[in-house]
């Protein structure tokens, strides 16, 4: 989560919509049962409601491709109920594990949406009906939202943020590197030996590469064992997190462009790097950043998921619609 989007607007993802993905033609949101009206529970968590009101909003804020048999219908109105009890959850585990939202928090919270809204000519109205909120729920969202980042703020004290925050400075610099790269891929049950052999392949490799015996791309098209080796081995300009893994980012972020790296070793197997741009980004400062670099931390360790799972493990969750 982050300061532009609230707690549902994150659990509202494009999972609700699995059963239908690659098909187009956006038509309307798969319907209610006509016999099923809006206050009916859909669930209960920890004896907490969820309504059909909820459910029927988030329906209406992700509608299907194309049109939908019966059984996708429940499918998908079912993964709302999921989207749903996973909201219940972390509210109720912020409620136990975070300091309070203040009214004083809350009410400055509401002012920059109003004023945000303004900026666009939309009425604080006009972004509720637009969203499906009644202003209930997005009350909840609001406070919720700042919980999580008053519960970030103990989960991550400022010296291990501010380390992360240098570790990663080309991330919040909006730093970009282009890169081509030969992959060849070595399983998760290779032997010392294979891998030392995958290894030294491309050991051979880069000093014709160096030496200018060999293209890059054209070594990229005939060695690779990634798709990417259609288009020479290009994997087009990415960021310094959550777009390559970590090794693979770190080596070529450290990289000229135009150099070629030594062999790095990922998951996926070994890899020669070629960086073909850089881009300049933009120069960030720690104390501005500060709470974006928090909500980083969070999303590279995976907490908001491992939050919901423990949660899940020993709450009592009633699933009441059919």
């Amino acid at each position: 989560m982050n300061a532009a989007r609230t707690i549902r607007a994150a659990l509202a993802t494009a999972a609700i919509l699995i059963v239908c993905a690659g098909q187009a033609n956006a038509q309307a949101p798969p319907p209610l049962p006509q016999d099923v009206k809006a206050e009916t529970l859909a669930a209960t968590v920890n004896g907490e409601a969820v309504s059909m009101a909820e459910v029927k909003a988030i329906l209406e804020q992700r509608p299907s491709t194309a049109p939908l048999t019966a059984a996708q219908q429940r499918e998908v109105r079912l993964a709302a109920v999921e989207m749903l009890i996973d909201d219940a959850l972390m509210r109720q585990f912020l409620r136990k594990e975070a300091p309070p939202a203040t009214a004083a928090e809350i009410n400055k919270e509401m002012e920059d949406l109003k004023v945000a809204l303004k900026k666009q000519s939309k009425s604080f109205e006009q972004f509720l009906r637009e969203s499906k909120q009644s202003p209930e729920q997005l009350h909840k969202d609001v406070v919720a939202r700042l919980q999580w980042k008053h519960f970030l703020a103990v989960r991550f004290p400022e010296p291990d943020v501010k380390s992360y925050y240098e570790a990663n400075k080309a991330y919040f610099d909006k730093v970009m590197v282009r890169a081509s790269h030969i992959l060849i891929k070595v399983p998760s049950s290779a032997t010392p030996a294979e891998r030392q052999a995958a290894k030294e392949t491309l050991e051979a490799l880069r000093s014709d590469l160096v030496a200018g015996k060999r293209d890059f791309a054209e070594s990229a098209k005939k060695f690779s064992d990634c798709p990417s080796k259609d288009k020479g081995g290009d994997l087009g300009l990415f960021p310094y997190k959550f777009v390559v893994v970590e090794p693979f980012a770190k080596a070529a972020f450290a990289m000229k462009v135009s150099d070629i790296s030594s062999v790095v070793t990922t998951e996926f197997g070994v890899h020669l790097i070629k960086v073909t741009e850089r881009t300049a980004g933009e120069s960030s400062k720690f104390e501005v950043q500060k709470g974006m670099v928090r909500e980083v931390m969070a999303q590279d360790q995976e907490l908001y998921n491992r939050i919901l799972v423990e949660q899940r493990k020993t709450a009592k969750i009633e699933i009441t619609l059919q």
